[in-house]
């Protein structure tokens, strides 16, 4: 099953590591449209979609991004969101006294 437009807009932003500000003021594109898009709130049309991906930095998404593909070979690929961070670590507390 296909991703919708606005959840891979999500995915490649957050993949990114860009925040809505940092990626409209990237790629052109209205905070408050980017936002709607996002929110599935608005079609996100062709020209959109070029501002976007005609962007070094996104660029690499084309094929998946529209076809659901990738091509490792000639740079096609699909985001994956880093690690962000720690996950939480519980340990045991010593039998050390402290002072």
């Amino acid at each position: 099953m296909s991703m919708s437009t606005s959840e891979k807009l999500i995915i490649m932003r957050e993949s990114e590591r860009l925040n809505r500000r940092a990626m409209s003021e990237l790629t052109g594109i209205s905070y408050s449209s980017l936002t709607n898009y996002e929110l599935n709130r608005g079609e996100m049309g062709f020209k959109v979609a070029q501002l976007i991906l005609n962007h070094p930095r996104f660029s690499k998404y084309t094929m998946w991004f529209i076809l659901d593909q990738v091509n490792p070979k000639v740079g096609q690929i699909s985001p994956a969101l880093a690690h962000s961070g720690q996950s939480e670590t519980i340990l045991d507390p010593s039998d050390k006294s402290v002072g």
